[in-house]
């Protein structure tokens, strides 16, 4: 089975954000726990508090290009034109975009029509876009999957905040679910022990992920961990997967596990 972490952010400078890792994580770390792990693949999202993340992200993918894959992203300030996305996607290793949609100025933009070059940019072209949202503003994600049925939405971490734990991590979860009427729309179940309230294999989490996938389907659900904010090891992420989700068999979990993912963002 081949299993790709679809988000990781890999970083070589200071400054990452308190409920990440101090430390830099770099393309090293990474590689060697991926290892130890048994983690075939990673999309790497370049840490946004790191001003060098995007040219680190292009090394990572030009060492290692069997290794890392990129989700690129930049300043979504006004004045923007599609030249940005075309620039990003030109990097070695860019597979699709990654956005933090949370200043409300920019979920303003995204509601009144001021990023539709951008949407229409990746729609054009098809690409894969990931979004983190707050939870609140998960119908911005619906409006722009109707309105750009070409562009492949996925939304980060189930929607859900990383410093909240359950039940208050997933109130969301309707609003969440009515999204999965959108064929065009897919979810990270990133992030996922990060939200439990028990230990390992983090069976607070479960019900939460069998209504994911349910309403999804595996081909729209994707495996990964945000590693560098784990309360556990990466080997423990994979087997709270692979080995305790009993319902989770076969080909859905080859799917959910690495291989609905590298469809998505066809990384061959």
């Amino acid at each position: 089975m081949r299993i790709i972490d679809a988000q990781i952010h890999l970083w070589a400078g200071p400054d990452a954000p308190p409920h990440h890792t101090r430390a830099p994580f770099t393309i090293d770390d990474a590689l060697a726990a991926m290892n130890e792990a048994g983690i075939d693949r990673a999309v790497n999202c370049p840490a946004v508090w790191d001003a060098d993340a995007n040219a680190y992200a292009a090394l990572a993918a030009t060492d290692h290009p069997d290794r890392f894959a990129t989700m690129a992203w930049f300043p979504l300030g006004p004045g923007g034109d599609r030249s940005l996305v075309e620039s990003a996607m030109s990097a070695p290793g860019a597979v699709g975009l990654r956005f933090l949609l949370v200043d409300p100025a920019d979920v303003a933009r995204a509601a009144d029509g001021g990023l539709d070059w951008l949407w229409r940019a990746a729609d054009d072209r098809e690409l894969p876009v990931a979004l983190m949202v707050l939870p609140d503003d998960l119908p911005v994600i619906g409006t722009l999957a109707a309105r750009f049925p070409r562009m492949r939405l996925t939304v980060d971490h189930l929607g859900a905040l990383p410093w909240l734990r359950l039940p208050e991590a997933m109130a969301h979860l309707a609003a969440l679910l009515d999204l999965a009427r959108h064929p065009n729309v897919a979810v990270k179940a990133t992030g996922i022990p990060g939200m439990a309230t028990d230990p390992f294999p983090f069976p607070s989490t479960h019900d939460t992920l069998r209504r994911v996938v349910d309403a999804y389907g595996p081909d729209r659900v994707f495996w990964g961990t945000d590693i560098t904010r784990m309360p556990c090891t990466w080997a423990e992420c994979v087997t709270a997967f692979t080995e305790h989700l009993p319902w989770l068999t076969g080909r859905d979990l080859e799917l959910v596990m690495g291989d609905a993912a590298a469809a998505w963002l066809r990384w061959p």
